[in-house]
């Protein structure tokens, strides 16, 4: 075998990866290292740029498999006419050059945002084109609109395409020129020793164009801002924070792009004695001592109508009534939720010389032993009594 090229670092070391290194370990290390070596993050810095030179000489190298594999058998002499029989390695004259300039490319493309070629050309224009932003509406519903549904219409301020131009951002007759900095190509190439770096046209932005007699109306921009109104329609059954998306509804894109969404967010308010729980409605009844030990039948306003509850005999305070299907309805489905009643029984805080003398009467005839219970004995006792 013949000699390696002591003159030059260990492609391997130079990359601080093993000789058994995979692909993916081989782009990540020389990533890395390009990243900290790179000359423009290194200006006037001539040890960072041989230093990324290097780098970039050892994974043109490395990261190709059949020069790869001549390396790991001649050295450097597989590149400098040293090595073979016939007195030429397997690639005499310098192998870098024709390196994996492709894969070099997509990593610096990565790294820098820019398009990196070996002496080459390329690269894409940019576009003027620009999504439209998207849009919030706040609405306010009160609770039954929430229930039912609603429809209701809005007005929004937003940016709509001019109507002058027609979105060009040139005046009348008029259209966009060549960009004299760029020649149209949307980048200005720089020469970095043997690399070529291409970068965004500072002056165009990169489209290649340019307008120099823009629109009276918008001013260049494309979009003049308009008042636009909307016909909301709201399902039954949405509940705080739902969200409603009109797409295409807002603002216009730049220079012919796609306009943005709209979203219309609701906020529902509180009602006076219902709390909603899921599809759920929940509330509370108060009722004396004596309709909850005689039993008795109530009245109770849904948000359809009333309807009627009969509460039996006994009944304990905390017991709940179950009405199915007078909650809410179930958003964009069939079916509604329940209506969960409980029955809170009230104490009188004040009572009449009438009023106590009874209640005097009853509690001779209802005797229960006040010694404290566990919560478990406690209500089986209570179902006795009751």
């Amino acid at each position: 075998m013949a000699t390696a090229d002591v003159t030059k670092i260990d492609y391997y070391e130079v990359l601080t990866v093993s000789r058994d290194a995979s692909d993916q370990e081989l782009k990540t290390a020389y990533r890395k290292l390009a990243m900290q070596y790179h000359p423009d993050r290194n200006p006037d810095n001539p040890e960072a740029e041989e230093k990324f030179k290097a780098c970039s000489e050892a994974y043109s190298i490395l990261s190709d498999a059949e020069k790869r594999a001549a390396y790991d058998r001649y050295g450097h002499a597989a590149f400098n006419g040293g090595a073979g029989a016939g007195g030429g390695g397997p690639f005499g004259g310098g192998g870098f050059a024709g390196g994996n300039a492709q894969d070099l490319g997509d990593i610096f493309g990565d790294l820098f945002g820019e398009m990196f070629n070996m002496g080459g050309s390329g690269g894409r224009k940019a576009s003027r084109v620009q999504r439209g932003r998207d849009l919030r509406y706040d609405m306010t519903l009160e609770f039954e609109e929430a229930v039912f549904g609603k429809e209701k219409e809005i007005t929004i301020r937003r940016m709509e395409t001019c109507i002058d131009c027609k979105g060009s951002g040139a005046s009348k007759g008029k259209a966009a020129v060549t960009c004299t900095q760029c020649g149209g190509r949307g980048q200005q190439r720089f020469q970095q020793g043997f690399f070529s770096v291409a970068r965004t046209c500072s002056v165009c932005g990169g489209t290649g164009t340019l307008i120099v007699d823009p629109c009276t109306t918008c001013k260049g921009q494309t979009v003049v801002q308009r008042e636009h109104s909307i016909l909301v329609k709201v399902p039954a059954g949405v509940e705080q924070d739902t969200r409603i998306r009109y797409q295409g509804e807002g603002e216009a894109g730049k220079f012919a792009g796609p306009a943005g969404d709209l979203y219309v967010v609701l906020n529902v308010k509180a009602h006076k004695f219902f709390e909603r729980d899921g599809d759920d409605l929940h509330c509370v009844m108060p009722i004396s001592f004596p309709q909850a030990a005689l039993g008795t039948e109530l009245e109770i306003q849904t948000m359809e109508g009333p309807a009627t509850i009969k509460v039996p005999e006994g009944t304990q305070s905390g017991k709940e009534f179950k009405l199915r299907g007078k909650g809410v309805p179930h958003l964009n489905e069939h079916g509604k939720g329940d209506l969960i009643v409980e029955i809170r029984v009230q104490t009188p805080g004040k009572l009449n010389k009438q009023q106590k003398e009874l209640l005097k009467q009853l509690g001779e005839t209802m005797v229960v032993e006040n010694t404290p219970h566990s919560r478990g004995l406690f209500e089986k006792v209570m179902d006795i009594f009751s």
